[in-house]
């Protein structure tokens, strides 16, 4: 019979769809003795295929702050040939970690965004698709869950939260109808919250594309995660740990995370830091990347047909000179 670890690995395999896998492999051109490091492990579906690629002189380095991925780790760790290492806690902080450490890599990559195995798991409230708890917390371990955002902040603060992270046209509607009904009795439930949204916005809103609550479950994803903030610390460190020539590349899936990731390389390539009213450069500057992609690479219409989840991912990646 095979070992738990190895039934736990197949289970992974057929579960796990990893986005733009062939072309995260393309960019980053892994050879047997890189040091790769992945930001968001997940459920390995891209340190898996990257891990093929590692010999006996390699390393992969991998980071997740859901305990959970830890287990998907240690199946895929027996099957490697190289040397690996799983760091637990957001993966900003990892990075300064392994940063104050001069720990240098090759190739560092992110995929971020909530993990398919999040997803799926129904008790972890991030789907709106199916009713479940309110939680939508990546680490159990944090202290603030999405029931108590909706439950406590006022009226203008979550109406702020759905247009910043959610970009929803309808969110001053949707926070009103959030406190009226929370005055009643709090939200506990997903299907609760999904049906306030959809009952909030215009009816020819409620038959548009995707489920009308999407973007409000996107805007308390973030907050309760802090997504926003630990990508801006996290680039500067990932940039910092890649050795001269190393690979980045990340994978977004909404336009908040690609517009800092874009600003970001964009600022790399840059070889002028001076602010623009400046009429001459006075900074000395040079570029200290090179764009690998010159725009974001989105998924082929064959990926979005076999896995509608990937219909929104865009790739970039950059060369550290």
């Amino acid at each position: 019979m095979p070992s738990a670890a190895a039934s736990f690995q197949v289970e992974q395999e057929q579960a796990h769809v990893p986005v733009l896998l062939e072309e995260l492999l393309t960019v980053l051109a892994v050879k047997e003795d890189s040091r790769v490091l992945d930001c968001t492990f997940g459920a390995g579906g891209h340190a898996t295929a990257i891990g093929q690629s590692l010999g006996p002189t390699g390393l992969l380095v991998a980071c997740d702050r859901d305990p959970i991925a830890q287990k998907y780790y240690t199946a895929l760790a027996q099957r490697l040939r190289c040397p690996s290492q799983f760091l637990a806690g957001d993966f900003a902080d990892a990075l300064e970690t392994l940063r104050a450490e001069s720990l240098t890599f090759t190739h560092v990559y992110m995929d971020l965004g909530v993990s398919s195995m999040q997803v799926d798991t129904l008790e972890r409230g991030f789907s709106y698709s199916f009713d479940a708890p309110l939680d939508m917390r990546m680490d159990p371990s944090l202290p603030v869950t999405a029931a108590d955002i909706v439950n406590s902040w006022p009226e203008k603060d979550l109406a702020d939260l759905f247009t910043r992270y959610g970009e929803e046209r309808h969110s001053r509607r949707i926070a009103r109808a959030i406190i009226r009904r929370r005055s009643a009795s709090p939200f506990m439930r997903t299907a609760d919250l999904v049906q306030v949204i959809k009952d909030a916005i215009p009816t020819p809103a409620r038959f548009g594309a995707g489920n009308p609550a999407r973007r409000v479950f996107q805007a308390l994803r973030i907050q309760v995660n802090n997504e926003l903030d630990s990508l801006k610390r996290a680039l500067p460190s990932a940039f910092a740990v890649l050795e001269p020539g190393g690979v980045l590349a990340v994978i977004s899936f909404h336009s908040l995370e690609d517009r800092l990731v874009k600003e970001f390389f964009v600022s790399k390539v840059r070889s002028c830091s001076c602010p623009p009213d400046f009429p001459i450069c006075v900074c000395g500057g040079r570029p200290t990347g090179e764009l690998i992609t010159t725009k974001a690479i989105a998924p082929t219409a064959r990926e979005v047909a076999m896995n509608p989840r990937s219909s929104s991912a865009r790739l970039r990646a950059l060369r550290k000179l």
